[in-house]
C-alpha cells in the first residue's frame, strides 16, 4: 500500500515536471554534450546518485570540434554516494561544470539530494538539485571589422565590456536502478533562471558604445528548460566473461531534440569498447577500462554533419575513483564476548 501511495506520489510529480517543460519560451542552451554520459549520469539527473554502495567520483573534459578557433570546451566534476538516516536510504551528490564556447563561459555549481525506495528488486530514487549558474561574456575581445555589411562597430545589441551574472539553478528527477537494467527521467534548468550583466563596475550591462547621460543597456541571458531520458542495461552473454552494455540518451526543450544511443561490450568488468551514434551530429568510437576503484574511459567523435568540412573531431576523457562503503545494518567489526567460568 506505501509503495502504491509512493508511486502515485512520484507519478503525480513527473507529470507536473512534463507540463513545465510544455509550458516553457524560446531562450539559450547550456548543457554540455557528453559522450560517456553514462559515466557521469548526475549531470543530466540528480536523482542518478549513490545507486552503488560506493563513493563516487567522476571528473572529465571535452574538446569539442577539433580544428575550429573558439570551439565548446568543457570540463565536468561529480560526487555521490548513499547514506542511511533513521532507517531509511538516501544520498547526496556534487556536480560542477564549465564550458567555454566563443566569448561565453559559464560556470555551474549544484549540490543533489535524493531519497530511495526499495521497488521490485530495485531501487527508485527521487532526486533534486540547488544550485547557481555564473554567465559571462568577454565583450572586451568583440571585433567587428570596419565595412561590416551586418553589423555596426558600436552594436548597441553586442556588450562592449566583460560582463557577467549569477541566477539561482535548479533540477529534479527521478531514476531507477535494477542489477540488469537502468532507467530514469529529469529536467534540467527548471525555474528558467534569467542571468542579468553586470559590467566589471557594477554596473548592470552597460555598453562601451554608451555615452554619459544615456541610460545602460541591460542584456539578459535565460537557461532553457531541458527534459533528459536515459536508459541502459547489462546484458551477460552465456558461459562467456562478456557483458552487452547498450544505453541512450534523449535530450530535448521541446524545440530542439537530439537523440544518442551507445553500444559497449565489457570483459571481465575491466576493459569496455564500443560505438555511439548521435543523430544528425556524430558517430564515436569509445574504450574504456576499471582497476580496483580506478576507471579511465575516452572517446573520440567524428563529425557527420556540415561541420566535417572545417572540424576533425572531437575528444573526450573521463577519470574516475569509488571507493566501496559497507551500509549493512551489521557491524562486521562487532566482537563476542567470552565468559570465563
Amino acid at each position: 500500500m506505501m509503495h502504491k501511495t509512493v508511486m502515485r506520489s512520484m507519478f503525480k510529480a513527473v507529470m507536473i515536471t512534463v507540463l513545465m517543460f510544455c509550458a516553457m519560451t524560446s531562450a539559450a542552451q547550456t548543457d554540455q554534450q557528453y559522450t560517456q554520459y553514462y559515466e557521469v549520469p548526475s549531470y543530466y539527473n540528480p536523482a542518478a546518485i549513490g545507486n552503488m554502495d560506493r563513493i563516487r567520483i567522476r571528473a572529465g573534459g571535452r574538446l569539442q570540434w577539433m580544428g575550429i578557433d573558439n570551439a565548446p570546451r568543457g570540463i565536468v566534476l561529480t560526487g555521490d554516494m548513499p547514506l542511511k538516516l533513521f532507517g531509511k536510504r538516501f544520498a547526496v551528490g556534487l556536480v560542477a561544470q564549465q564550458e567555454s564556447a566563443g566569448l561565453f563561459r559559464n560556470l555551474s555549481v549544484g549540490v543533489q539530494a535524493g531519497y530511495k525506495l526499495k521497488l521490485w528488486k530495485g531501487e527508485l530514487t527521487a532526486g533534486i538539485q540547488i544550485g547557481f549558474a555564473n554567465e559571462v561574456f568577454k565583450g572586451s575581445e568583440v571585433f567587428i571589422p570596419d565595412g561590416d555589411d551586418f553589423h555596426e562597430g558600436a552594436d548597441e545589441a553586442i556588450p562592449q565590456t566583460d560582463v557577467s551574472g549569477n541566477a539561482l539553478d535548479l533540477g529534479a528527477g527521478v531514476y531507477y536502478n535494477h542489477k540488469w537494467f537502468w532507467a530514469g527521467i529529469s529536467g534540467t534548468h527548471l525555474n528558467a533562471p534569467t542571468i542579468t550583466f553586470e559590467d566589471d563596475n557594477g554596473s548592470t550591462g552597460s555598453s562601451g558604445g554608451s555615452t554619459s547621460g544615456e541610460s545602460a543597456k541591460n542584456y539578459e541571458f535565460q537557461l532553457r528548460r531541458t527534459l533528459y531520458f536515459m536508459a541502459g542495461s547489462n546484458i551477460p552473454v552465456k558461459n562467456t566473461l562478456f557483458e552487452v552494455m547498450p544505453s541512450v540518451l534523449v535530450k530535448s526543450d521541446f524545440t530542439f531534440t537530439r537523440v544518442e544511443v551507445t553500444g559497449r561490450i565489457r570483459y571481465k568488468k575491466f576493459l569496455t569498447a564500443g560505438v555511439g551514434y548521435r543523430h544528425d551530429d556524430a558517430v564515436s568510437a569509445i574504450l574504456g577500462a576499471e582497476f580496483k576503484g580506478f576507471f579511465v574511459g575516452y572517446s573520440y567523435d567524428y563529425p557527420i554533419s556540415a561541420i566535417s568540412k572545417a572540424s576533425s573531431g572531437s575528444h573526450e576523457l573521463i577519470l574516475g575513483y569509488s571507493l566501496k562503503l559497507d551500509l549493512s545494518d551489521k557491524n562486521k567489526n562487532k566482537h563476542k564476548s567470552i565468559r570465563i567460568m
